[in-house]
């Protein structure tokens, strides 16, 4: 099931006071410049199990996650599900090579809670790289925050152990384990499900 705007729950009435606020500490610019960058956003409501990016198809959102809980993911060679990313609130929900590469994406994004938050179409976000200096700043800082943490999650799994990956996931963000389920949080993690259960009683036994 695709995507969708509902307008039975307001997303006229959205407060972007969240997103105002994500732009200023994301990158300090005038309160006037970012309520003009705020104020080109759309509200976008995503409803749980709906699909925000399909695989198949052109990325065409760029995302400011106000409130609930996205999963990301592809399937590996023997068709298994791999779960690459988890998005809560407060975040960037984009899949960039599919996005600015205009090419059709390896991955699906699914809400696995109901979904707000704020959009920005290719069109519009280029228009803003072109017309507000201080938008290219931004879109730069975002893209340089994904990417550290893509390399962070790409070394962790090859210099530390399960264990410790496990112990990470736990406190950076806890919420994944209150949506996610275990299977996705295992694959998430490299792991199989058996692994996650025994790396979950012995972090309860010595936690």
């Amino acid at each position: 099931m695709a995507c969708r705007e509902q307008s039975n729950i307001a997303i006229a009435e959205m407060d972007k006071e969240l997103l105002l606020n994500f732009i200023q500490h994301s990158l300090p610019v005038p309160t006037q410049t970012a309520s003009y960058i705020a104020d080109q956003f759309d509200n976008k409501v995503i409803l749980k199990n709906d699909y925000f990016l399909e695989a198949g198809t052109v990325s065409n959102d760029y995302l400011f996650l106000a409130d609930g809980f996205m999963r990301a993911f592809t399937y590996d060679a023997d068709g298994n599900d791999v779960t690459t990313a988890f998005y809560t609130k407060n975040r960037i929900v984009l899949e960039a090579s599919s996005f600015f590469m205009r090419t059709v994406s390896a991955e699906t994004i699914q809400a696995l809670t109901d979904c707000t938050g704020f959009s920005l179409s290719f069109d519009k976000l280029n228009r803003l790289f072109h017309s507000v200096p201080e938008f290219r700043e931004f879109g730069r800082a975002m893209l340089v925050r994904q990417l550290v943490a893509l390399k962070q999650r790409t070394l962790s799994m090859i210099n530390k152990k399960a264990e410790e990956r496990y112990v990470d996931l736990f406190e950076s963000n806890r919420d994944i384990f209150q949506h996610a389920q275990l299977r996705h949080i295992a694959s998430y993690l490299g792991v199989t499900d058996t692994s996650l259960s025994r790396i979950r009683r012995d972090f309860s036994k010595n936690g």
